[in-house]
């Protein structure tokens, strides 16, 4: 497994030394304390795994750069480790291509959590931001209703049609273009899924809602 960290706060990525070590016993860490040496070091090892970026940092123009280390590699996972906690760049970070947000202020077991959670092909978002998530139930069903089986596992309408159409095989941009949604949100609707049912990925997701009966059901 091979892992870039950019930040330029040495002490720090001590910390997250430590921390990415315990991911494997055979964990290859690439260090930058700038983006623009971030980026040639991504350029020269395109093998890696995971790319964690902090968006305050010489070289960096918040979120922005995230859209830009994305459109030039995509195929490279990128996760946000940053101080930052204000929801909208948050969710700015998630639209321009971040597969995760981590708070520096997070627990070492929860980072790892978070990691391996994306590593596996899923998405880590903050609680403050799942939790503003749900708020969408009044712009999806202006008179507050949800669907029985959906309020029984913390769903909102939203979320459920985003799971509906993951069920179908619809990837997040497909998604993203049948709800009108910027990809992002698709992304954080799709972490509220897979936090309310228990699972990591997609797969796992499409899996436990055929055996909850959740998939299929018809809504207004």
């Amino acid at each position: 497994m091979k892992i870039l960290l950019i930040d330029d706060h040495a002490l720090f990525r001590d910390g997250m030394r430590y921390v990415l070590k315990q991911l494997s016993e055979e964990v290859e860490i690439l260090e930058a304390d700038n983006l623009h040496d971030g980026m040639e070091l991504a350029k020269l090892h395109p093998e890696l795994d995971l790319a964690l970026l902090d968006l305050n940092m010489p070289g960096s123009k918040g979120p922005s750069s995230i859209k830009h280390f994305h459109q030039r590699y995509p195929h490279i996972p990128v996760v946000v480790v940053s101080g930052e906690e204000n929801s909208n760049i948050i969710s700015k970070a998630i639209n321009y291509g971040a597969m995760g947000f981590v708070c520096k202020n997070t627990a070492a077991p929860m980072i790892l959590n978070a990691l391996n959670l994306i590593l596996s092909g899923g998405i880590y978002i903050p609680p403050q931001i799942l939790q503003y998530s749900a708020t969408d139930k009044k712009e999806a069903e202006p008179n507050g209703h949800l669907d029985g089986r959906a309020n029984e596992y913390n769903l909102t309408s939203r979320q459920m049609q985003v799971l509906e159409h993951l069920a179908a095989g619809l990837s997040n941009k497909e998604i993203a273009e049948a709800t009108k949604l910027a990809e992002g949100t698709v992304k954080v609707h799709l972490a509220a899924v897979y936090q309310n049912l228990h699972v990591s990925n997609r797969i796992e997701a499409i899996l436990m809602a055929e055996k909850l009966g959740l998939v299929g059901a018809i809504r207004d």
